[in-house]
């Protein structure tokens, strides 16, 4: 079900009363307006708000992709168990609960031990894909009630995987959308690029769902299947950086209307990020020079939704406030 187009109105003309010039929040007040649509309010809200994060891991890093090892990756969910990570120090800050979940690691995964190796095989079978996009599926059913659901992930090896599926999503040369991840050297750029172009030629996907399976990640997975359970629930989504963006990309190119439910919190220095920005004609509300993941961009901007909904529900119209509005 598409945002409610009668509550945006409402809300923009609430907007045009406001004791301010008109348009002089700038985005704050298209933020405020998309919210009231999408909640079908006329006093939208951010709490409670989350974070989701999915991990998983990839069997590409056989071929040398990334400077760590896949043992990192279960690490790190101890670590974010733990509370020491970036995203537990923001989501904080954000007063956003975050969930942790192993859709494909090496350790304790919900759908199995990490992808295969895609430039030898497909990296999912299309039942395992399916099965890590019910697992993001269920767990937006899980945190029934939640507003504003920021995505998150990690996986040592998915900026390759990411890569993979924004040159088949876009149409661009690898190179053009392919960085250095977890800080990969110049050599190991090039053998990163060489590794999706030799992936990408050996399953030619197509379509959404071939790409995704063929060169993607059961993380990634899971988070397509976030995208669109909560734009189905009529939740507000927060795209983190380079992987959601992928992830998001394909839940796009399978169901459109689920743009009009999602805020882009930032661009990294991924090359990859922007040209899929480019391709949804979507703009991010931040540009930090973030590469981390985890869903630490969308933690940042949940505060910049906290502040467009208090200017929309708490500022006074030049009516009640007894202001002159200007000549009419």
């Amino acid at each position: 079900m598409p945002p409610d187009g009668d509550f945006a109105e409402r809300a923009r003309a609430r907007q045009g009363k406001l004791t301010k010039p008109p348009g002089s929040l700038g985005r704050l007040e298209e933020i405020a307006v998309r919210l009231a649509a999408i909640q079908r309010t006329d006093t939208p809200k951010t709490r409670p708000r989350a974070i989701v994060l999915f991990a998983g891991d990839h069997g590409v890093t056989e071929e040398g992709v990334s400077p760590y090892p896949s043992e990192v990756t279960g690490q790190m969910i101890a670590n974010f168990h733990a509370g020491g990570a970036a995203i537990n120090a923001l989501s904080r800050v954000a007063d956003a609960e975050l969930s942790v979940v192993d859709v494909g690691t090496l350790s304790n995964p919900a759908v199995r031990c990490g992808t295969r190796n895609f430039v030898r095989e497909p990296a999912m079978t299309e039942e395992e894909m399916d099965a890590a996009i019910e697992v993001g599926r269920s767990e937006v059913r899980r945190l029934e009630g939640v507003r504003i659901l920021g995505l998150g992930e990690m996986g040592i090896g998915n900026t390759t995987a990411a890569s993979a599926m924004t040159a088949a999503l876009t149409g661009r040369s690898v190179a053009a959308v392919t960085g250095r991840g977890t800080g990969v050297d110049g050599p190991g750029l090039l053998r990163k690029v060489d590794v999706i172009e030799r992936a990408l030629a050996l399953h030619s996907p197509k379509t959404p769902r071939a790409i995704l399976a063929s060169v993607g990640g059961l993380e990634i997975a899971a988070l397509v299947g976030v995208c669109l359970e909560a734009a189905e629930g009529g939740v507000a989504i927060l795209v983190d950086g380079f992987i959601t963006t992928a992830a998001f990309a394909v839940a796009w190119k399978l169901e459109p209307a689920v743009k009009d439910y999602a805020f882009f919190s930032h661009v990294s220095v991924e090359p990859g990020h922007e040209a899929l920005h480019q391709l949804m004609d979507v703009r991010p509300l931040l540009d930090l020079e973030l590469r981390l993941g985890e869903g630490t961009g969308a933690a940042l901007a949940i505060p910049i939704l906290d502040a467009a909904v208090a200017a929309h529900n708490e500022m006074a119209t030049f009516e009640s406030a007894s202001v002159s509005d200007k000549a009419r």
